[in-house]
């Protein structure tokens, strides 16, 4: 990826990114002289310039009795970015309404392999009630598909976002081990579900969504986005919890 690439990337594309590194090789210079470098008409240059500086990456001198221009500090386009970051932060609230209330039918995604298990797990993460329900097949499966590493970083990632989970697992498919049982420094609590008990597939209810995680030998991952299953599980998931014994 090209510089001019990169800045499309972030929002700054085509003219403005051309005339903006035109200004940043110049230095102070007249407007025609960066719209010459920059490979745009007078016209078009003072209207880039005028959202260039709105952005705080371009900046007007007074020379001898005529208009400079110069680009500010490259530094400054990270500032831009965590000026659009807190912008979007602000309209996010509103914009998930809206999505929520557009969708009339099931959203529900499909993903294959590792890289798609990781991108439901990571979905599980983003959760708005930081209230997490999981009723886990094999702890065996998880390894193997995605290696105790990535594991013990996404259990890290939950915690740092502050997403409490409670958990149901299969005692006679642990093996003996015990890792993660129950421990609030962990926002974690775990209950063995009752005796016989085997599940093939890891299933996450949270807000209105499901995930469900296959084995190893099937390896694959949906998210189902429906406040009527969303519902549903967290109501077969109180009768488990229920009926499980605390680890």
């Amino acid at each position: 990826m090209n510089i001019e690439e990169a800045l499309g990337r972030i929002g700054i594309g085509d003219k403005r990114a051309r005339f903006y590194l035109a200004a940043l090789e110049l230095g102070e210079a007249p407007v025609q002289k960066v719209a010459d470098r920059a490979g745009i008409s007078r016209t078009t240059a003072y209207d880039v310039l005028a959202r260039l500086t709105r952005d705080g990456l371009m900046s007007r001198v007074e020379k001898g009795g005529r208009l400079h221009i110069a680009a500010e500090d490259p530094g400054r386009l990270l500032a831009v970015l965590d000026d659009r970051r807190r912008m979007l932060e602000g309209v996010l609230p509103e914009l998930r309404s809206r999505f929520s209330r557009s969708a009339t039918r099931p959203r529900i995604r499909f993903y294959e392999g590792r890289d798609g298990i990781n991108t439901v797990l990571s979905d599980t993460l983003a959760c708005r009630s930081k209230q997490l329900k999981g009723i886990l097949s094999m702890t065996s499966d998880v390894f193997k598909v995605l290696g105790q590493l990535a594991m013990e970083h996404y259990v890290a990632r939950r915690i740092a976002a502050g997403v409490h989970l409670q958990v149901v697992r299969s005692r006679e498919l642990e093996g003996g081990r015990t890792r993660w049982l129950s421990r609030a420094e962990e926002l974690r609590e775990l209950r063995w579900a009752p005796a016989g008990a085997a599940f093939t597939m890891t299933i996450w209810t949270y807000d209105d969504k499901v995930s469900l995680i296959s084995s190893r030998r099937e390896n694959f991952g949906i998210i189902i986005q429906s406040e009527e299953l969303s519902d549903l599980m967290n109501t077969l998931f109180a009768v488990l919890w229920h009926a499980s014994k605390p680890a």
